[in-house]
């Protein structure tokens, strides 16, 4: 049986996560269901020139991600799609990562409101007790986002805000490199093994070729 991981993408600043999180996963092997919700859409424009279209959502993706696509096991459910499989508990898949989660989608997902598909299937996953990570990028936060995140910290979601290591490559990190790290963790909270970063080996200054 197909057990997909549910790669939800939000409006918040931060797609370049999503395309490493999602590189990541096909790269292990893992089938992914992918939303894209209407505010991601413009981000994803505004942050890389390319447009994501539901009725061209292949071609588009794979330019997004800057590979080929075939073999490779995605779906995609649009944000709209209330009965889209994701959308109920019966529809089998492994867990959930958000990323990037805006406040907007964090208040959304914590309080049930089921506003398009990308809230209504990391709810569901909550309810099933399956893996949800939530990834927040936007800075500083107020006390409601605070108050959101707790609760979906109690609801068993793991929070994981979009915060870079340095030590996996250093100060002259490069942007790609620090987005890779947080891609790590997110997998690394998923369970799916990679190499996105250099993994602290409890030496200082170690090599990280």
């Amino acid at each position: 049986m197909r057990e997909p991981w549910v790669v939800g993408v939000s409006g918040a600043s931060g797609t370049p996560y999503a395309a490493a999180v999602v590189r990541g996963l096909l790269d292990a092997g893992q089938p992914v269901d992918l939303i894209v919700s209407r505010a991601a859409r413009l981000t994803i424009l505004d942050e890389t020139g390319r447009p994501f279209r539901d009725a061209h959502w292949a071609e588009d993706l794979s330019a997004w991600l800057g590979r080929d696509l075939d073999g490779a096991d995605v779906r995609h459910w649009p944000a709209g799609d209330l009965a889209a499989g994701p959308s109920s508990g019966s529809y089998p898949v492994r867990g959930m990562a958000v990323v990037p989660a805006s406040t907007a989608a964090c208040a959304g997902i914590a309080i049930g409101l089921s506003k398009d598909l990308l809230q209504r299937a990391a709810e569901v996953n909550l309810k099933e007790r399956r893996q949800v990570v939530v990834v927040p990028r936007e800075t500083p936060v107020t006390r409601s986002h605070l108050e959101h995140l707790i609760a979906l910290h109690d609801a068993g979601a793991v929070v994981l805000p979009a915060s870079p290591g340095f030590y996996g490559a250093g100060a002259a990190a490069s942007a790609a490199q620090l987005v890779d790290f947080v891609a790590g963790k997110v997998l690394d909270a998923l369970g799916v093994p990679h190499t996105l970063f250099h993994r602290w080996t409890g030496t200082l200054n170690a090599d990280r070729t």
